[in-house]
């Protein structure tokens, strides 16, 4: 039996792929942190947190996954290559428009993550510059730092000190969690087989299996 690549990956085929793509809870886990960003600020303008959350939807649910399927198939989908380049074209376009957007209301501030955004999703997920990003600390500025700044700016039009703390927990929590996630991708992505035994103190040997 294949092993799926994972743990929420269905069955391969159909509409079942882009459920695999979206990765649910890694985007459920993006968007918490946009929710949090945004609650931090003083106000909370319903509206510009609908929008926040919606954006990253698109940009990381979407765009991100598509272009990292696209580039060496991680989740073993079926899904045609141009259809995931037109999703990640059409769903990272559509976060920028909602940014510019966002911008006209907010102001100037918001701008340098409406430029800075769309570099992270396509230089990340497509391993660019030497795949300089792809690593464990790109995941977790990328993917924890930036979403809480950009909804805490996009609710209070500035930085704060609680908006940089939330930052830096959130970049130290997608450290732990790549640190534990990256050995299961391992197992799932690329092993067929092991073998051996796990020995404890007290003499007694658990073989080791799938």
């Amino acid at each position: 039996m294949e092993l799926r690549p994972a743990y929420y990956a269905a069955a391969r085929g159909g509409i079942r792929d882009w459920w695999t793509l979206l990765h649910p809870p890694y985007t459920a886990w993006n968007l918490g942190y946009v929710v949090l960003g945004a609650c931090l600020a003083p106000h909370v303008r319903l509206d510009r947190l609908i929008a926040s959350v919606f954006g990253f939807f698109l940009a990381v649910g979407i765009g991100a996954h598509a272009l990292d399927e696209l580039h060496g198939r991680p989740l073993r989908t079926r899904i045609p290559s141009w259809a995931l380049v037109t999703a990640a074209a059409v769903s990272t376009a559509g976060a920028v428009g909602l940014g510019l957007a966002g911008a006209v209301r907010v102001g100037w501030t918001l701008v340098p993550f409406l430029v800075v955004g769309p570099i992270l999703v396509v230089a990340y997920n497509a391993e660019l510059f030497g795949g300089v990003l792809h690593n464990d600390w790109g995941f977790a500025v990328s993917w924890g730092a930036f979403p809480v700044l950009t909804a805490y700016v996009a609710q209070a039009q500035s930085l704060s000190a609680a908006a940089i703390l939330a930052a830096a927990a959130t970049t130290a929590f997608s450290l732990a969690q790549r640190a534990l996630s990256t050995p299961a991708r391992h197992l799932r992505r690329r092993v067929t087989e092991v073998e051996g035994a796990m020995s404890t103190a007290d003499g007694a040997a658990t073989a080791i299996d799938r």
